[in-house]
């Protein structure tokens, strides 16, 4: 278990964080549309090669989550693979290995996480081709009488035999667990819900014997609903995200890489950065997709000339989260 270990503080060191580039086709495709570019295999494979080979990502950046398109390419105009690119700049490559969030029963507005059906198969086959962590996403969402007992525990469950098998595996299994912050809802509601699913995933971990030295938390932040009238300051957030997490994440679990979920680039680096003006048990740290990759996506704007661009930045957010875990 040893590596395990030794892997999951890695990924979680002070300094730097995750950048989580395992967007699916479709969630690709529809952001390369806001920017007017054709999403096929080679587009994406051009931009995500943009991100990966900025010069220095590797002092902010300690592990990128990959979705399996990527995994199996090649940087563009290279003949080498990415994930040994990234091992190569001491970057460790992840995988996104759940299948989507699915109705969690007929007519539901609740989801339910799958892509259990021969995991420990794929695992293995991540491994061998150079991946050291996973992530599985579980979403929950806050609505009139929802979320349900049921779907939280069918989530935890999900998440609980994911770690397992990842650990057996000898991958890091992030896990992430996702309260969806849209709706009118107050940050209480918030509160109260992340705590009710932090607690029901943490006793279904120890449950499967899970190995929380050898695991990441990727959680949302406690914000106000998006829609909601009265937004919580930077200040109530981190305050109300560390009591949350003080109250039902153990200390074993040697960090905590937050999601962004939506908030815009600024407000998810400086909640960070509130947050590690206080000690805890854990590191802090940051794993976000858009709020990472938002402006370099315009930069790129598909087009090869602009890669500098691009890349400088994606740099500018990395640096700019980084510091908000010192």
């Amino acid at each position: 278990m040893s590596e395990l270990h030794a892997i999951a503080q890695q990924m979680v060191q002070k300094g730097k964080g995750i950048l989580a580039a395992d967007e699916s086709t479709g969630t690709c495709t529809k952001r390369f549309e806001g920017i007017g570019v054709e999403s096929t295999a080679h587009s994406r494979c051009a931009y995500r090669s943009a991100l990966f080979t900025s010069p220095g990502l590797e002092e902010y950046i300690s592990g990128v989550i990959l979705y399996d398109e990527t995994f199996r390419q090649n940087v563009a105009h290279t003949d080498t693979l990415i994930p040994q690119y990234l091992q190569s700049k001491d970057i460790l490559p992840g995988i996104k290995v759940d299948t989507g969030a699915h109705p969690l029963e007929e007519g539901s507005n609740e989801k339910n996480t799958t892509g259990l059906d021969g995991l420990g198969e794929r695992l293995g086959e991540y491994y061998a081709l150079g991946a050291r962590f996973a992530k599985w996403r579980s979403v929950i969402t806050i609505g009139e009488g929802i979320p349900s007992e049921k779907c939280i525990l069918a989530n935890a469950n999900g998440l609980a035999q994911y770690a397992l098998l990842c650990q057996q595996h000898h991958l890091v299994p992030i896990v992430e667990p996702e309260v969806l912050m849209d709706g009118t809802h107050s940050i209480d509601t918030s509160f109260d819900v992340t705590s009710y699913t932090l607690n029901t995933v943490f006793n279904v971990l120890q449950e499967h014997n899970i190995d929380l030295q050898g695991i990441v938390l990727k959680p949302n932040m406690v914000l106000s609903g998006y829609d909601c009238e009265h937004q919580a300051n930077v200040e109530e957030v981190a305050q109300r995200t560390l009591e949350c997490l003080t109250n039902h994440v153990p200390s074993d679990v040697p960090g905590i890489a937050f999601l962004s979920g939506g908030q815009s680039d600024e407000d998810a680096t400086f909640h960070l950065s509130e947050m590690n003006k206080s000690d805890t048990n854990w590191n802090l740290t940051f794993s976000y997709g858009r709020a990472l990759q938002q402006p370099a996506l315009k930069a790129w704007a598909g087009k090869e000339e602009n890669v500098h661009a691009t890349q400088a930045a994606l740099l500018e957010r990395a640096k700019a989260n980084s510091s908000a875990t010192l």
